[in-house]
């Protein structure tokens, strides 16, 4: 699944593409991965919560869009196409292939929604509802939003790990599997650490730390795998230019030199200093 900068990354690649165009037609070819009434709109403007993106249409309507694990948007201009999210092996193919769920047919193009396994969705809201959603409306603030006296007193009343509570987005938004484990790295938190151990400190260094990490992320087109592809179909570079300890176990650490270890925490794969992240007793 994309991350939130990931998703981020999509919003600004296709806003230049889609924003002020207009959905002509919608080809709905899998009911399930399209909830309620396609209509035709101009598209006004493309927002995100958390990893939903949000299509705002001048019908006082939007579309949320969720990618899920292997969920992809693809644009076919007249002479560029652009793509983003899960790539497949057929993923600049002819279109529609057997992976194409839904087609928003546009003045100026066409947006091919795919998936693989058919875990995403468009969906059909009101667009003065969109907020109230039971999707959105559970998600947590942001690192950019949250305030240090909140985002302490929410972690002193968790007594599981550091590293399950940033995880969770009802506690705070954005922050998967690695950017979890640079925030914690950047803060020297070892990720076991009980969330209600931390100092009123150690939360500011991690909020910070979170605001960090993922701000490189966005800038360098969001981190990359061997399964994620950015707007125009290249690939973000993140992990190879920013990020310090996720997938460089049995590297040296960047600070000390120490050799970096990959443990499990939360049911995660892990990746930490054991100088710099010391675990607590």
């Amino acid at each position: 699944m994309p991350e939130l900068p990931e998703v981020e990354t999509i919003r600004r690649g296709l806003a230049k593409f889609i924003v002020k165009d207009k959905i002509k037609n919608t080809k709905v070819l899998c009911e399930k991965s399209f909830q309620g009434e396609p209509e035709a709109a101009n598209i006004i403007d493309i927002r995100r919560f958390g990893k939903a993106l949000i299509i705002d249409l001048d019908n006082d309507k939007s579309l949320m869009i969720h990618l899920r694990m292997t969920g992809q948007l693809i644009y076919d201009g007249h002479k560029e196409r652009y793509a983003a999210g899960h790539p497949s092996d057929n993923f600049l193919d002819n279109l529609p292939n057997k992976q194409t769920r839904v087609i928003l047919e546009l003045q100026n193009g066409t947006l091919y929604f795919n998936d693989q396994r058919k875990f995403g969705f468009i969906k059909v809201l009101d667009t003065k509802n969109v907020e109230n959603d039971p999707f959105i409306k559970k998600l947590a603030k942001e690192p950019w939003q949250m305030q240090l006296e909140e985002f302490y007193e929410k972690l002193q009343k968790h007594h599981t790990s550091v590293k399950a509570v940033i995880l969770d987005q009802t506690i705070i938004a954005g922050l998967g599997n690695i950017y979890a484990d640079e925030a914690l790295f950047k803060a020297k938190i070892h990720p076991k650490t009980k969330a209600n151990k931390l100092t009123k400190k150690e939360a500011e260094n991690l909020l910070k730390a979170a605001r960090y990490v993922m701000e490189k992320s966005i800038e360098s087109g969001g981190s990359t795998l061997k399964d994620y592809k950015k707007a125009d179909g290249t690939k973000g570079d993140y992990l190879d230019k920013f990020a310090q300890v996720f997938n460089r176990q049995g590297q040296p650490c960047p600070r000390c030199r120490t050799k970096l270890e990959k443990i499990k925490v939360a049911g995660r794969g892990t990746h930490i200093c054991p100088h710099c992240q010391k675990e607590r007793e």
